[in-house]
């Protein structure tokens, strides 16, 4: 299951299917899982970038927005594994600066946060990598381009 709490209402204007794309991107995420491993549910909330900020201060330390957070849920919540919040601003900020659209890169913001739910990480180079190929490989079902194909010399989008 996969519930969509649009807490600001950009999201819906600037992009008035936004909560068919976010559940299309987390069920994309769910269905890379083995059949075995299949199952979970996830609450995804998009806000706008005050109460992401206010998020990251209080669950990492960090006072500002970010584009997308993720909160693993305790094994014990299960089938909940977690929730994933983006933050409109930051979100529309960056699709513009990269030449995306809102879609595409919300798409791939959501695909990344459930991943996080479901363990995966980037905090090796080794595990950037696998990460990022089940993004890109979860995103062209959806005819989402390489997210990570526009990189500077240093790595960076």
């Amino acid at each position: 299951m996969i519930d969509v709490d649009v807490e600001d209402e950009a999201w819906s204007s600037a992009l008035p299917d936004v909560e068919a794309v976010v559940e299309r991107a987390a069920q994309g995420a769910l269905d890379a899982l083995p059949q075995a491993k299949r199952g979970g549910a996830v609450a995804i909330l998009l806000a706008d970038d005050a109460a992401v900020a206010d998020l990251n201060a209080r669950f990492r330390g960090k006072p500002n927005a970010t584009n997308v957070l993720s909160f693993p849920a305790a094994m014990s919540a299960y089938p909940h594994l977690g929730d994933v919040a983006l933050a409109y601003g930051v979100c529309v900020g960056e699709a513009d600066a990269q030449g995306k659209t809102l879609a595409d890169h919300v798409s791939h913001l959501v695909v990344h946060g459930v991943l996080h739910l479901l363990g995966y990480d980037h905090e090796t180079e080794a595990d950037a990598e696998v990460m990022e190929q089940m993004e890109c490989e979860i995103l062209r079902k959806f005819g989402v381009a390489d997210p990570y194909a526009q990189r500077d010399a240093d790595g960076q989008l």
